[in-house]
């Protein structure tokens, strides 16, 4: 187990490593020069004297290749440096912004498993059924439905219209930012706070929760044909034992495998839910630095949404032991 971990923390290395070069060398193929772009902004003509000063302060004017070198350099010290639009330094927009991407990503994820694996067994359980056809319905609906249009439509719903309507206050729902930002614990939102999280984390869990009920009936459906479930049922176990503890704990291998790697791509790219919902979250701060050309920030916030999930896709590597006791991870580092 020890050694599938750190083999596992050198492979995290190595993407990490191959993520902020790509990004850092396609940055200069771009046809704009980015001291330019920080003097007077795209379209404009700057001072030159003006272009030369913020080159040399930041660098700029080095060989990229110097650049790159200094900048690994200082990364391996947590130095990202600052940005080039509003000189702040890049660790600061990351404790910033960070919370509030893991915080959603986190919620949308619970909603996403808990709504989705409770779908996926109905579906299973009552094959050919109504609520079989209906999670299939509704699963055609919504992967049609952009996530920018489900948003918007929900913030006309419990924003707008529930206002104008007289809803009861509990239904009339905030559609813009993050709120007071008080949480307990970290991770759990108080009373004040909650009203705010709802509209972003359905919206972020929607889609993803109905291919993970997809998934997970697809799966069980699967193991249910395995000579091991034949097996329990001629030694006559119920239905129930069945299903809880061997159809449903096998067939979560592929569900969980999605729900980690589905939570690395929400963390960093929830863009859209986070514009739609002015929330201060990555994804949003990640498409504003690459449109301005901030590459410090570019490459801050992609080293930590690449460690984020590096590190959820080793748990749930980790898990796969739990859920299949077949799976074993032997003295090499392999599984």
């Amino acid at each position: 187990m020890n050694a599938f971990v750190l083999r596992r923390l050198a492979q995290l290395l190595l993407v990490l490593w191959g993520a902020v070069t790509l990004l850092f060398f396609l940055f200069f193929l771009l046809p704009d020069n980015p001291a330019e772009l920080i003097a007077g902004g795209k379209g404009k003509t700057p001072d030159p004297q003006v272009v030369k000063n913020i080159e040399k302060k930041y660098g700029l004017d080095e060989p990229i290749v110097v650049q790159y070198v200094k900048y690994l350099g200082r990364i391996v010290t947590l130095d990202f440096g600052e940005s080039y639009a509003d000189g702040q330094p890049v660790t600061q927009i990351i404790k910033e912004r960070a919370p509030a991407s893991l915080r959603l990503a986190t919620w949308a994820i619970l909603v996403e498993a808990f709504v989705g694996i409770g779908a996926g067994v109905l579906s299973a359980v009552r094959k050919y059924s109504v609520a079989d056809t209906l999670t299939t319905l509704l699963a055609a609906l919504l992967s049609a439905i952009p996530v920018f249009v489900l948003g918007y439509l929900l913030q006309q719903v419990f924003g707008v219209h529930a206002f104008k309507a007289g809803w009861p206050e509990w239904a009339q729902l905030p559609v813009q930012g993050i709120g007071p930002n008080t949480w307990v614990a970290w991770i759990f939102p108080t009373v004040e706070e909650f009203p705010y999280l709802i509209l972003p984390v359905v919206v972020l869990a929607s889609v993803s929760a109905i291919i993970v009920a997809r998934l997970a009936r697809s799966s069980m459906l699967e193991v249910g044909k395995s000579d091991f479930i034949r097996t329990a049922r001629a030694k006559g176990l119920k239905e129930g034992q069945i299903t809880s503890r061997h159809v449903l704990r096998n067939a979560m291998i592929p569900v969980v495998t999605f729900i980690g790697i589905d939570f690395g791509v929400l963390v960093g790219s929830a863009i859209l839910t986070e514009t739609v919902f002015n929330w201060p979250g990555l994804g949003s701060k990640i498409a504003q630095a690459a449109s301005a050309r901030d590459l410090p920030v570019l490459l801050g916030l992609t080293v930590v949404v690449v460690v984020v999930f590096g590190l959820v896709n080793l748990c749930v590597d980790i898990s796969y032991a739990w859920f299949d006791p077949r799976v074993r991870f032997d003295e090499g580092g392999g599984q």
